[in-house]
């Protein structure tokens, strides 16, 4: 992989991480027991533990991707400006 899109790419799986990180909170908007909401506090107790684990696992996978994309581009930087290099 070419090291601009490598970093591109952890970049953007690091990116993700806020948009992640907004649709929880949207879905704890949604699921905020009110007046006229149909659910309770313990429903939407269950329902914040439950997506925000899924929201934390896909987030942990994202920084390990995108650390090592980020890994990859940097080596390769390297590997090419020493293997173009003229000793």
């Amino acid at each position: 992989m070419p090291p601009k899109f490598a970093k591109l790419a952890g970049l953007g799986a690091l990116g993700a991480i806020v948009l992640f990180l907004a649709l929880y909170a949207f879905i704890i908007k949604l699921s905020a027991p009110g007046h006229y909401s149909g659910i309770d506090l313990t429903l939407g107790v269950v329902t914040w533990i439950s997506i925000g684990l899924v929201v934390l696992a896909l987030a942990g996978l994202h920084v390990v991707i995108g650390r090592q994309l980020l890994t990859l581009g940097k080596d390769n930087d390297r590997n090419t400006t020493r293997a173009t290099r003229k000793d």
